[in-house]
């Protein structure tokens, strides 16, 4: 009680007294906001203390089903652990709908009441801990808008379970609570009677959170279609590239942006005499073009289909399959300048023989491809066909940003169990469609729900054979579901979906057959029960359900996660996050900032483990996968790519080719490029510049490379002022730990090897050099040249992720190594560092807080953060307080030594640790206790508690501290 009761007491100084306290400041009072820029919303707190509590209260006039959603993940893992909550709500102005009540219904472990008190406003939300009380309390509903999106304001208390403000809140909370109504299918009943009378919200004016929708004037005239802001970026691009006398035009939109509008307002503006609009599909003819006839006006006359039903072609907008145009009879008819403007929808299919002889028989004046998912696995370069001009592009996570799309709530859920086994990618048919994982499947997509009076879903199944026995179980179930397969006619699909949409079905089973070229804007649930094979089927799926429509608020996205290999794919795809890098892949799972909007991404704790497990267990590195990143790059720019285009075009992270590869150079002989030769020095230049500046950690570095590669000497004054310049720290230690690095003198004799053994630069009489044989090869080889140019364009741009005015960033990744590094250490002692080393006024210390169960009961020591701002350490093993290392931990401030703290979750992390700052020792807790070697005998080791400069943010500590 003593710790909590110290660490509220200085918290609360530092909220109320003076902001500068710089004690504990783990309980300190918090403005919570929405803030894009900075990646804040009020949600995340809310999610934080409701993941984490043991009991919970809401009191809260107004919620939405979406506001709900993203709770519903949460709640049911508190399910799962025994731990309940109650919320207090009301029909205040009827803003909550019927709906909404029935949801609140599903979460067995939270207790609902209704409150009849007039006015009832409150927003308040307070979370029982084991040691203490947290409040949130302010202007945000439990609405999806005002707990991501609004500008709201809330404040986040933390108080002793004995102090007064919590029981103010409480007993407010009880006494409305017993004079309140339990929650009953039978009251929604007679609710829903009257809500549906009314026509819409009486007195609006008087309460400011009814968003803009529940404000609608139903005599609201129709208005013209004008484009959107994406669409007139993309307007002007796309004119642009005509001024540039080019005649094609590639646009990557995301699914439901708006494409076939786009299409359509330029061809509004270009006004084409004859335009010929090419699909892969009859069924999305129609729809297209009545899209265009909405923007271009006319007469009908002028708008045909050419397809196996419709044999229209003597028209100005002719709308084809490319089935039936290809066909060599047909293409005859038309001469070949016939149209001087032509559309491909879906155009990545263009790489197959039926658009390759349309589009080598026709020669329009402008040729415009269209298509979310450029990328290709049959080596087929649809950017070459358009000449690399990409007009535009958008991908899911800016079209979520720009509202362009239906917001959606995705549920990563656990699949069904069966033995205590996990499904996974070997399971059989018979064990797919078991009873109980039907009544599994059934269980979830009815938690989860959706938006909308009833279910329109679509299910994505592993085969047809699963697909059509699914439908079945599920039918016998009570659902009205049918499966689609590749089997099934056009016009079998056209029925079945016309009769989903009418609300004659509630799922449509198929297995890849609508991962695109469909159109279903009033889907309202997607479900995928299979493994993730690639990030852009996923995102096809997932886009399924992205359209908007009136029916709907929203999408709900269940994704059934079983033992995976694959699993890995999906904070890849829901990220975009192309860059094959671990760190940034499990940092996706964590923090879901990177989703704009309302949209929300939620994982079942299981779930989770799943997927972390497959980031652990994969091989992101592997040559097959780094050749399929670098063929996608270089199909895209249209010749072999620097490491700077990696980089621009959001593809493999270059510091992960070089650290399988050594240097690019090695990676394009791999790739089997046509380069000219180095020699072997010029690729141990390149290695060392690879690995000890690439990555951007201290920008020092790159400045100096970079000054000498346009000059013969820098002077030590005009390197400083460049310093000054690029806003980076300076002193004698940091220059002469350069010097060291540059000469080989910090590294390993098997680094120096590696790195050609001399000198790269030389500083003497206070002047900078290259030696020279690396000026010869600058001055004689543009090549060679132009790859350290690259290396040093590429670190730049890496350094940005970093402080300069430090040595170390708050939170980045360092090894051991990097930290001999950047703390000016006079050499490499990264190898017999271990768990920490004092030395030059310094002493980093490395945790990996989760131990491997195998190793040696000497080293598995028991750190433990004891909350976000400290940390219980162990010293290493046959240590006592009178070990003068230990001594130098203890007294580190009276002796000037600065701590650094560094931690990583476990082994699984590799070699680098997250960077957490200072810390300073609480000395009247050290203490000499014992620990058990391998033979059990006790040998000594020293306790202390370590106070951290900074709390460790939210998301990185669950992370860390949850195993």
């Amino acid at each position: 009680m003593e710790n909590i009761v110290d660490s509220l007491k200085e918290s609360l100084y530092k909220g109320f007294i003076d902001h500068s306290h710089n004690k504990s400041d783990v309980f300190k009072p918090k403005l919570l906001v929405n803030n894009l820029l900075q990646s804040e919303d009020v949600l995340s707190s809310l999610l934080e203390e409701l993941n984490y509590c043991q009991e919970f209260f809401f009191s809260v006039a107004f919620i939405t089903e979406s506001g709900l959603a993203t709770l519903k993940s949460y709640l049911w893992d508190l399910k799962q652990r025994g731990i309940k909550g109650r919320i207090l709500t009301s029909t205040f102005l009827q803003f909550n709908k019927p709906k909404v009540f029935r949801e609140l219904l599903k979460m067995s472990n939270v207790e609902v009441r209704l409150t009849d008190l007039k006015g009832f406003h409150s927003k308040g939300y307070i979370f029982r801990h084991n040691t203490h009380y947290s409040l949130i309390v302010g202007s945000s509903n439990l609405t999806a808008h005002a707990l991501k999106v609004n500008y709201e304001w809330n404040v986040k208390l933390t108080s002793h379970e004995n102090g007064e403000i919590i029981h103010h809140f409480l007993e407010q909370f009880e006494d409305v609570w017993n004079e309140s109504y339990m929650l009953n299918p039978l009251w929604i009943d007679q609710y829903e009677k009257t809500f549906v009378e009314r026509e819409y919200l009486p007195d609006l004016e008087k309460v400011v959170e009814i968003p803009d929708e529940y404000r609608a004037n139903p005599l609201k005239e129709a208005i013209e279609i004008s484009p959107n802001k994406m669409q007139k970026a993309a307007l002007q691009n796309i004119q642009m590239v005509r001024e540039n006398n080019n005649n094609k035009g590639l646009v990557i939109s995301a699914t439901g942006t708006g494409k076939t509008y786009l299409s359509a307002f330029d061809v509004r503006n270009y006004a084409p005499k004859r335009m010929l609009f090419i699909v892969h599909r009859e069924q999305i003819l129609q729809k297209a073009k009545s899209d265009y006839q909405k923007i271009l006006g006319g007469l009908s006359k002028d708008f045909g289909i050419l397809s196996g039903s419709s044999k229209q072609s003597d028209v100005r907008y002719l709308f084809a399959t490319i089935q039936t145009i290809s066909k060599e009879n047909v293409l005859r008819q038309f001469d070949s300048k016939e149209f001087d403007y032509i559309l491909i929808d879906e155009v990545h299919r263009a790489g197959a023989e039926s658009y390759l002889r349309v589009l080598n028989y026709f020669e329009p004046k402008f040729l415009l491809g269209m298509t979310a998912t450029p990328e290709r696995t049959d080596n087929f370069n649809i950017y070459e066909l358009f000449d690399y001009n990409i007009a535009y592009e958008i991908r899911l996570q800016e079209a979520l940003e720009e509202n362009m799309l239906c917001p959606f709530h995705y549920f990563g859920v656990t699949d069904f169990e069966l033995n205590g086994e996990l499904i996974d990618e070997t399971a059989t048919l018979s064990k797919l469609v078991t009873e109980e994982r039907v009544n599994h499947i059934i269980e979830k997509v009815h938690y989860y729900g959706h938006s909308g009076d009833s279910v329109k879903g679509l299910m994505f199944c592993s085969g047809k054979d699963e697909a059509q026995r699914l439908s079945v179980a599920l039918n016998e179930k009570g659902l009205r579901t049918v499966a689609l397969t590749g089997d099934d006619s056009q016009e079998e699909r056209i029925l079945q979906v016309n009769r989903l949409e009418n609300g004659q079905l509630d799922y449509v089973i198929t297995v890849d057959i609508f991962n695109e070229g469909i159109d279903i804007p009033s889907v309202n649930q997607v479900v995928m029960l299979r493994q993730t094979q690639s990030a852009i089927i996923f995102i096809q799926q997932l886009g399924r359900g992205l359209r908007k429509h009136g029916s709907k608020d929203f999408v709900t996205i269940i994704d059934f996660i079983g033992n995976y290999r694959n699993n890995y794919l999906i904070p890849v795809a829901l990220s975009g996050d192309k860059s094959q890098n671990k760190d940034n892949v499990r940092r996706n799972m964590k923090d879901k900032s990177y989703i704009k909007g309302v949209s929300t991404i939620n994982f079942e704790e299981i779930a989770a483990k799943q997927v972390f497990k497959a980031i652990n267990d994969s091989k992101l590195t592997s040559l097959k996968i780094l050749r399929e990143a670098y063929m996608e790059l270089k199909n895209r720019i249209g010749r072999i790519p620097y490491l700077m285009d990696f980089i621009k075009q959001n593809s493999i992270d270059p510091e992960v080719i070089v650290g399988e590869h050594t240097n690019y150079y090695q990676f394009l002989i791999k790739m089997k490029e046509e380069v000219p030769d180095l020699s072997l020095y010029e690729q141990q230049v390149l290695t060392f510049l690879s690995l000890e500046v690439l990555n951007g950690k201290r920008k020092h570095e790159v400045l100096l490379v970079e000054l000498l590669l346009n000059r013969d000497e820098v002077v030590n004054t005009e390197y400083i002022q460049q310093l000054a310049a690029n806003n980076c720290y300076i002193d004698e230690d940091t220059l002469y730990s350069i010097e060291r690095i540059f000469n080989q003198e910090f590294f390993t004799q098997i680094s120096r090897k590696k790195y050609g053994e001399i000198p790269i630069i030389t500083r003497l009489d206070n002047t900078y050099k290259f030696n020279d044989a690396i000026k010869q090869s600058i001055t004689s080889n543009a090549y060679f040249r132009g790859l350290i140019n690259d290396l040093v364009e590429t670190a730049k741009m890496k350094t940005e992720k970093y402080d300069s005015t430090q040595p170390l960033t708050l939170y980045k990744k360092y090894s051991r190594k990097d930290a001999c590094k950047l703390l000016n250490w006079h050499n490499d002692e990264s190898s017999t560092m271990y768990g920490y080393k004092p030395k030059h006024d310094t002493c980093p210390i490395f945790i990996t807080y989760h131990k491997d169960e195998d190793i040696d009961a000497s080293v598995k020591y028991g750190d433990e953060f004891l909350n976000p701002k400290l940390i219980k350490y162990f010293t290493k093993s046959n240590r006592t307080l009178q070990s003068e290392e230990v001594k130098k931990i203890i007294y580190a401030d009276e002796r000037n030594f600065d701590i650094h703290i560094f931690v990583k979750k476990d082994d699984d992390e590799g070699t680098d640790f997250y960077y957490l700052g200072t810390a300073h020792p609480v000395k009247d807790t050290a203490e000499q206790t014992v620990m058990l070697d391998k033979n059990d005998k006790e040998i000594p080791v020293v306790t202390l508690e370590l106070m951290l400069e900074h709390s460790i943010e939210p998301k990185l500590y669950h992370y860390i501290t949850n195993k």
